[in-house]
Parts: structure tokens; C-alpha cells; sequence
């Protein structure tokens, strides 16, 4: 049955500065610097009545000063009116609306849940150019080196500087429960955000994939050479050197989950969702458990939707439909973050 993990183990490569070292080099490019200068502005209860005065929505502008140069974006607090310290989401999106499609915000809200989201767009743009927001700052004239940060490493710094806003008001937000998520290539995102920052104790990858949580070498759904033609820029340079090539990479995609350990990581799949490989997908967990102290729970065959495992440290769902964050998504999240918590 697992006859595909054959040469998947890590048998000297259990340390997560090994595993981190290898993906940034080889695949997102090298994690960009912390900010020189970074402060926050906040605008207080932008709507009235919003969850039914079961919350309150504010809108931050994080100014950030890296290179010597500035650079700002956009995100939003949801946050409960009930007293006390909330868990809480920061969840990478592809719109800024609030509530939003991919984010049933009052559900949310209702679970107990605070939740901080932005769109990846107001970060730097999805296509090939870096000479726009978080790139033209870190990249003279729009020009990169063969291992520099791709576009996907620049939406993760820019959830862990979301989580810094959340250190700043340690009074509402429970430091100790900080989810990371996102969908799809947002879904990439979030996994490599928490790989590389340690404060996160919750990441969540739906739908995410080839590159994201699905392993290279099964080559089922989309490929190294596919993504990396369509999306050059989502990765460093170097990443096209293992087009049709997956055999000679010196990882695949489980380091990324194993370097999140020993905390805690849920992936998602979805029944119709072929491109993303759900297989490929759990197959990747069942890899990257040996870095955990309690790796997935699951019985000997591949799940299929509806099923949910979700009391290992690694967490794995699948359920019925195509390429979507929905509704039972959250819920399943919802669900392994109180479970682990």
C-alpha cells in the first residue's frame, strides 16, 4: 500500500535546521530579514454591529522598514467582545473581504476563535514582477539571484509579521494558540510560514498540493515541472532544475511538514480535487511523522471522504468536493486545534 515512500524516510535529516536549510536553497529561496523598523496603525470598529456586536472588526496597516526602504500593507482583526485571551487564525487570503467566501468569519467568531486575514495581493503581486510592494523593496530593479525568495516565501514573512501585531496586544490574543492557514498556494504558504517561525503552533494547508503539502516524487495531480513553468515565481530560481526531475531532489515535501514539528500540522484534501493529490497529500503526513512524538494516527489503508484523523500531531482530512476552503474545512481546523490545544 505504501510501497511509494520506499525512498521517503529521513533517517539523518530529523533536524529541523537541515530540513529548513535544503527547502529555502532548493525550492522557496532563503527567508527574507526581519524588519530594520516595524509599527503598527490601527483603525478601531470599522463596521457597526458587525457579527451582531458579537465581535469587533478593526483594520491594521503594518509599516515595515527593511532594506532602508518602507513598505506597508493592509490586514484586519476579528475579534470576539467576550473578556479574556482568544486563540486565533491568521489566515493568508486571496481577497480582503471580511466575512469572505473562504472565511466564515462569524462561525469563526462563534467557536471562540479570533482571526487576523489578509490578501496575499496587498503583500506583492502573483506574477512574475518584482519591482512591486514587499519585492521592489528587497530587489534592486526587479532582478533576483538563483536561491532568492519567491513569492511564496514573501506572503509568509509577511503572516509572521501579522503575528507580531498579535505580541503587541498579548492582552486579547493567546499567544500559545497561533494557526496559521490558507488554501491552495495560500495553503503552501502557511505551512512555510510555520516551518520558519516557531511561534506558530498550528499551521493548516487545504488543498495545497504540488510544492505544498502533496509529495513531489508520487507525481500524482500537478507536477515540478508544470508548476514550475506556470509559476516561476512562486519559488526560488534554482526549484526548475528538478522539472521531470523529482528523482534527484534532495527532499520532497514531507521535510516541509517534519520541520513544523514538534508542533502541531492538519492538512486538508478534498475528494474531487485530483490536481492537489489528496493521496500524494496524506501520503506526505505518514512521512513526516516520524519527526513528531505522535505522528499521524491512521489504520492501514488510504482515507477517503469523509474521513478525518485528527489526533496525532499530524492531522490529515479529506472531504466530499473540488477545490474550495469551505465551511467543513474550518470546522475540521476548529475541531484539531481543540483537540490539541
Amino acid at each position: 500500500m505504501y510501497d511509494k515512500l520506499s525512498k521517503l524516510s529521513l533517517p539523518d535529516l530529523k533536524l529541523r535546521e537541515e530540513m529548513l536549510e535544503i527547502l529555502q536553497r532548493e525550492e522557496y529561496g532563503y527567508i527574507i530579514p526581519l524588519p530594520q523598523k516595524l509599527e503598527f496603525t490601527v483603525e478601531e470598529n470599522t463596521v457597526n454591529n458587525f457579527c451582531a456586536g458579537k465581535a469587533r472588526l478593526n483594520k491594521i496597516t503594518a509599516h515595515c522598514k527593511i532594506n532602508g526602504k518602507e513598505f506597508s500593507f493592509p490586514f484586519y482583526a476579528s475579534i470576539p467582545t467576550e473578556e479574556g485571551k482568544h486563540p486565533f487564525f491568521v489566515h493568508v487570503n486571496f481577497r480582503d473581504c471580511v466575512p469572505d467566501l473562504y472565511q466564515p468569519t462569524e462561525e469563526i467568531i462563534d467557536s471562540g476563535f479570533a482571526i487576523l486575514s489578509f490578501c496575499y495581493k496587498d503583500v506583492t503581486s502573483d506574477d512574475n514582477d518584482f519591482t512591486n510592494g514587499l519585492a521592489g523593496v528587497l530587489y534592486e530593479n526587479g532582478e533576483r539571484g538563483e536561491r532568492d525568495a519567491g513569492k511564496i516565501t514573501m506572503w509568509a514573512w509577511a503572516c509572521q509579521r501579522v503575528l507580531d501585531y498579535a505580541y503587541t496586544r498579548s492582552d486579547i490574543f493567546d499567544l500559545d494558540t497561533a494557526i496559521v492557514c490558507g488554501h491552495s498556494r495560500l495553503g503552501k504558504t502557511a505551512l512555510w510560514a510555520a516551518a520558519t517561525d516557531t511561534r506558530f503552533a498550528f499551521a493548516y494547508s487545504n488543498d495545497s498540493g504540488c510544492s505544498g503539502a502533496a509529495l513531489s516524487r508520487a507525481r500524482m495531480g500537478e507536477t515540478v515541472e508544470v508548476i514550475s513553468r506556470v509559476f516561476p515565481f512562486w519559488f526560488c530560481k534554482k526549484y526548475r532544475e528538478y522539472a521531470d526531475n523529482e528523482g534527484n531532489m534532495p527532499f520532497d515535501q514531507h521535510y516541509l511538514i517534519a520541520s513544523i514539528a514538534p508542533r502541531h500540522v492538519l492538512v486538508g484534501s478534498a475528494s474531487e480535487d485530483d490536481w492537489a493529490g489528496p493521496e500524494s497529500e496524506f501520503l506526505s503526513c505518514l512521512a513526516a511523522s516520524d519527526a513528531f512524538d505522535h505522528g499521524i494516527i491512521h489504520d492501514s489503508r488510504i482515507p477517503q471522504a469523509p474521513d478525518k484523523l485528527l489526533k496525532g500531531d499530524i492531522g490529515y482530512h479529506i472531504r466530499y468536493g473540488k477545490h474550495y476552503f469551505s465551511r467543513l474545512d474550518w470546522q475540521r481546523l476548529i475541531e484539531f486545534v481543540n483537540l490539541h490545544r
